[in-house]
């Protein structure tokens, strides 16, 4: 929260791989940092697609990383691979270690996905949708017709013009532009400026539709 104060980054959210229990954590040190914050996870679908899904509700997000997990294989994490899965309190302390690997495929396609994150009020952002693993491009060759999504995440460095020039179909689209950030110094490599009337992720839904003067701007 440090960093991201000294990057000028107001708002700020937490996605991480299939899981949002350390989002509590997040949100209390975001708040003590007078950042705003919002509830996330990047939820790997069937078709190991990357989804972001952003909460206001954080009781709803609590109650949908319960469906989450139940939805992911009983298969164990190996720490000797993947690392350990800590999961954290607002003063850095590990609380535990979660033993399910949160690296796996849901069970859910991205259809059902969609289904269970708005049936709990939340958004659904497609990750990094330029890269060519994972992505909902790079695992499907295409958008679906359809399907509820306004706007389309991009990689931090992703020339957008370029992109659009090989992706004609997707003109109509807002893009989300992240740092998508593993590591401390990843953070603020890419961002955007959101134009609402306060950060929450209503307001975000609204810009990614250009509602009312609102706009995601790269």
């Amino acid at each position: 929260m440090r960093r991201a104060r000294e990057l000028g980054i107001e708002w700020i959210a937490i996605t991480d791989h299939n899981s949002l229990a350390n989002c509590a954590a997040y949100e209390k040190a975001a708040e003590e940092s007078g950042l705003a914050f919002s509830w996330g996870v990047e939820i790997q679908t069937a078709e190991e697609i990357h989804l972001l899904a952003y909460f206001d509700d954080r009781q709803k997000a609590a109650e949908f990383d319960r469906e989450l997990y139940d939805a992911l294989p009983p298969i164990p994490n190996d720490p000797d691979f993947f690392g350990d899965q800590p999961v954290i309190d607002a003063e850095e302390n590990i609380v535990r270690l979660e033993t399910r690997a949160l690296s796996s495929a849901t069970g859910w396609d991205l259809e059902e996905c969609l289904k269970q994150v708005n049936a709990m009020g939340g958004f659904c952002v497609p990750a990094h949708v330029d890269a060519e693993a994972n992505s909902l491009l790079g695992q499907l060759g295409f958008i679906p017709p359809g399907l509820d999504l306004p706007v389309l995440g991009i990689t931090a460095r992703l020339d957008l013009e370029r992109f659009l020039a090989g992706h004609p179909e997707l003109a109509g689209y807002s893009f989300l532009r992240a740092s998508d950030a593993h590591y401390l110094s990843d953070l603020g490599s890419g961002s955007a400026r959101i134009q609402v009337s306060e950060p929450n992720v209503a307001e975000l839904a609204l810009a990614a539709r250009k509602a009312g003067g609102r706009e995601i701007l790269l």
